[in-house]
């Protein structure tokens, strides 16, 4: 086994992760240059977009939010955010603090902030491109935009298998791996009972949900899921009131170590640089070419505003979950950093017990069992529509759902570096991918930031029809007949009747 970690982390990973950070700042300086920094200037925006739902009925009768299968905004924002929010920002904080010190957050904000630009593009990319199937429903993402934008075939097939094999396998062992870490820590056992226990589990509820269709369970964890955030974010604030005077150097000491103003025994400026990078992408998946299948599936009158929607995700995620979760580690007991002594959840329950008491430790179980089995579903349902997309062959199907609760089992009994470095592995290649396809493809992105612009100053809702760009190929929705965008052209209509 740690000859297989030696040549994944020390040398396949070495040589994606020398290349995947050239990629992402080049790509978030390349798209926010081009954009104007439409991550920051657009802010506003932002939470118009996310709060903007589908209003009215079609012709038939049926309400416009679920017309064709499409969703609102803020549900597209809550499925991606749902996917983002979850081990990646209880266990990847704190393996990326344990490894490469205080300054990995520094670099986890900076890739946020740049990835955001990037977050645009891919998404309206994707609403651009997206389709739709014979019962109504939307479908889109990278293989969609790398098929009808660039004409790569052989390069969507590459990337749906790999995204396919990356969520439906790896990530989901790594939620499997995080649960059952927060729990041997909470029980002080980390024992075979206590992982065989957690992969029985978890791995039956999966099979209920994704072989007998049990959508009450589905329907219940993305309920409470949002409690269980919700309900972290609070324990985070306490840590802080608690800690309120040791803030300050707390951030001092996190630009200190990232910039090389302060040593951090351990842990290197380019550990920092690095593990900051890492995850930083598995939290936020900026650029990575996830939630643009997400942000396909939304009704919106723009493609602009589903762009806009994926880049307040991406700062709700790390800005705001990830830093909890760096303020609670960094407020807690001295920690031990480098490679010597890595850490995921238990740092992270260690941490929050020491600021309010043995029971907080149990918290964080509970709450990442919720957020981790949720990103298990998510997952599934994200690397099973990029399985559609190259086959519908029921056997393949099969095979696939056989394998995914294979490596959910797995993941419990996973060594912690073994499967985060396979999660990194996979999602740097599917990163690299991603960005060689959207560069090309930015200027579209910015042709359609320019129209959604230009409505706005206009005073008027922006609406998107095709033959507004007609230089665009391939293009199959926008052609005004749905729903959405001609009832804001009705509402537009209305609104210059009254004005003469």
């Amino acid at each position: 086994m740690e000859r297989v970690l030696e040549v994944l982390d020390g040398r396949i990973n070495g040589s994606i992760w020398a290349a995947v950070p050239v990629f992402l700042i080049f790509a978030g300086l390349y798209f926010g240059l081009r954009t104007f920094f439409v991550q920051i200037r657009h802010v506003p925006d932002m939470f118009r977009a996310v709060a903007e739902t589908p209003k009215g009925k079609d012709r038939d009768g049926r309400d416009l939010d679920s017309e064709y299968g499409g969703i609102s905004a803020f549900k597209a924002f809550t499925i991606s955010a749902a996917s983002r929010v979850g081990t990646g920002n209880i266990a990847g904080v704190a393996l990326a603090i344990s490894i490469g010190g205080p300054g990995a957050v520094f670099w986890m904000w900076m890739l946020a902030l740049l990835g955001g630009a990037t977050a645009f593009v891919e998404s309206t990319l994707a609403q651009l491109w997206k389709t739709k199937d014979d019962e109504g429903n939307y479908h889109g993402g990278p293989a969609y935009y790398m098929t009808r934008g660039l004409g790569w075939k052989p390069a969507a097939v590459v990337f749906s298998l790999g995204l396919t094999f990356t969520y439906g396998f790896v990530y989901n062992a790594i939620q499997t791996n995080s649960i059952a870490e927060a729990l041997g820590g909470s029980l002080s056992n980390d024992s075979v009972a206590v992982k065989s226990t957690v992969a029985i589990v978890v791995a039956g509820l999966t099979a209920l949900i994704i072989f007998g269709g049990v959508t009450r369970i589905a329907t219940a964890t993305q309920v409470i899921v949002p409690f269980m955030a919700g309900a972290y974010l609070i324990l985070g604030l306490i840590v802080v009131a608690v800690n309120l005077k040791e803030i300050p150097g707390m951030i001092s000491l996190i630009v200190g170590s990232a910039l090389g103003f302060r040593e951090v025994a351990g842990a290197t400026v380019w550990l920092a640089f690095t593990q900051g990078m890492r995850r930083g992408l598995f939290s936020n998946e900026a650029g990575m070419g996830s939630a643009p299948n997400a942000a396909a599936t939304a009704t919106v009158s723009h493609p602009v505003k589903q762009g806009l929607v994926q880049t307040l995700g991406v700062y709700f995620d790390t800005l705001l979950v990830c830093s909890i979760t760096a303020f609670i580690v960094l407020l807690g007991p001295a920690v031990t950093y480098g490679k010597d002594d890595i850490q995921g959840a238990t740092l992270t329950q260690t941490a929050l017990a020491d600021s309010v008491g043995a029971w907080g430790a149990h918290a964080v179980t509970f709450i990442l069992f919720f957020l981790a089995f949720s990103s298990v579903i998510g997952n599934y349902y994200l690397a099973q529509a990029n399985l559609e997309y190259l086959t519908t062959s029921k056997t393949a199907m099969l095979v696939f759902r056989l394998a995914v609760i294979g490596f959910v089992i797995f993941g419990a009994f996973g060594s912690v570096p073994l499967v985060w470095a396979l999660g990194d592995t996979m999602a740097g290649a599917l990163a690299i991918l991603n960005i060689i396809a959207i560069v090309p493809l930015g200027g579209v992105a910015i042709k359609l930031l320019k129209n959604f612009n230009e409505q706005r100053r206009q005073g008027v809702d922006p609406v998107f029809h095709r033959n507004m760009l007609p230089e665009l190929k391939n293009v199959e929705f926008w052609d005004g007949s749905d729903p959405v965008t001609r009832r804001s052209i009705e509402d537009r209509i209305t609104l210059a009747e009254r004005r003469e």
